[in-house]
């Protein structure tokens, strides 16, 4: 099926009235916070609310009044997409029943079921639900930290780091060199970095058409390879040499104090870098103890449930689930089985089977549009891909054009679906 906004929305729609569940009378309401707002949180506090019928207390805790989306801020880089368009405010949440709050969650008590937030109020729950989305492991890249974001950006955590990278390309020296160090699995969106690079591509080649550009990889292979150096060749001949681990592309430090890359001992000047460093779950899900010693936090694959408290669900990036790439449409998905699996436990509503989906859509160049994506069901030991697809190399035009309006359609209908 090919997803439009309206298809999208009325999938979800027709869910929920299967699930809508009566108002509970005579008793206080169970309360669910939800930290994070983005595909995950959001969904998941929205679709509380909403199929509740007003019977669960539901309180969002984001840290930022605007939520930029780091799904689609390639297509920013490229020029593809304006930065206020990345952008969503949480009103139509607030109007459909959830309290939002605006501040940091720093502390989980999961015995006594708290949340402590920055401002010093404190939050009590019956279940509680992380969706912090990532953060990035340190010295993961030698010579890189957060401190160094601004002389090299890393951009994956949209906002004013994806707004940095964009002007520092376009004011990028004629025949300058652009790095990026890509980071090491798992991390947030795989086909991610390579559609970043296809985006600078574009950008150069109307601008600076004898720039360079180098990808630096710790892995073998990436996602969607073969369609992206497919489509870097017959759009951008020349101009990006990707250098994997067994000619150091594992084996990268950095010095942004004087813009040089060092790959296995010799140090190379570059005009930008693009450092995406590894990365581990999102800061409160290790605060509130739930991650294991990879950084990322283990659920039950059936209800996203952490399988170090049953009060407790994550979901998106920050999860461990199995085979479900870290994606907004992942987590977007896993928010309403999350959803309905707290409705079940509080309000005794019907919980129907999980089931879970995926797509990554990728824009290579101007209409040149591809995808990868899979439905995926609940095992006793993960989430299991069932069925998959993926585009194919030498794909007519038509076709390409058409992924890529899909993807708009897609974007349009998530947004609306995750924020109202």
């Amino acid at each position: 099926m090919r997803l439009t906004r309206r298809n999208f929305i009325g999938t979800g729609i027709a869910t929920a009235a299967l699930l809508h569940a009566p108002a509970v009378i005579g008793q206080s309401k169970p309360k669910v916070v939800v930290i994070g707002g983005g595909a995950g949180g959001a969904t998941a506090a929205r679709y509380l609310a909403k199929d509740s019928g007003g019977a669960l207390d539901v309180v969002l805790v984001e840290a930022n009044p605007l939520y930029t989306t780091c799904f689609f801020s390639n297509l920013y880089i490229g020029g593809f997409q304006e930065f206020e368009s990345l952008q969503h405010g949480y009103d139509k949440i607030v109007a459909g029943g959830v309290t939002v709050i605006n501040d940091l969650a720093t502390a989980v008590d999961r015995t006594a079921k708290t949340v402590t937030l920055a401002g010093g109020q404190t939050l009590n729950y019956d279940r509680l639900i992380l969706s912090p989305g990532i953060d990035f492991k340190e010295g993961s890249v030698p010579g890189w930290s957060l401190d160094a974001a601004e002389k090299m950006p890393h951009a994956y955590k949209a906002g004013p780091q994806t707004q940095l990278l964009k002007k520092m390309v376009e004011e990028m020296p004629q025949g300058g060199v652009f790095a990026m160090i890509a980071p090491p699995n798992p991390y947030r969106c795989p086909p991610g970095p390579y559609e970043r690079v296809s985006m600078v591509a574009h950008v150069l080649k109307q601008k600076n058409p004898k720039a360079k550009i180098l990808v630096l990889d710790p892995k073998d292979k990436y996602s969607k390879q073969a369609l992206f150096e497919e489509g870097w060749l017959k759009h951008y001949d020349g101009m990006i040499e990707w250098i994997g681990p067994e000619f150091g592309g594992g084996a990268v430090e950095v010095r942004p104090d004087t813009m040089e890359v060092v790959v296995e001992g010799t140090a190379q000047k570059v005009d930008v870098c693009n450092v995406i460093p590894g990365q581990v779950a999102g800061k409160i899900a290790q605060i509130a103890g739930v991650t294991d010693d990879k950084g990322w936090a283990p659920v039950h694959p059936d209800s996203m449930k952490a399988k170090a408290d049953a009060n407790v669900y994550v979901l998106g990036d920050s999860s461990a689930q199995g085979d479900m790439p870290k994606s907004a449409f992942s987590a977007n998905s896993q928010a309403k089985v999350a959803a309905m699996s707290v409705r079940g436990e509080l309000l005794a509503s019907k919980v129907f089977p999980a089931k879970y989906s995926n797509t990554c859509w990728s824009l290579i160049a101007p209409d040149d549009g591809v995808k990868v994506g899979a439905s995926y069901q609940p095992t006793p030991e993960k989430i299991a891909s069932v069925e998959s697809f993926i585009s194919q190399t030498g794909e007519d035009a038509a076709l390409r054009k058409a992924t890529y309006e899909e993807s708009l359609g897609w974007y349009a209908g998530i947004t609306s679906d995750i924020f109202g």
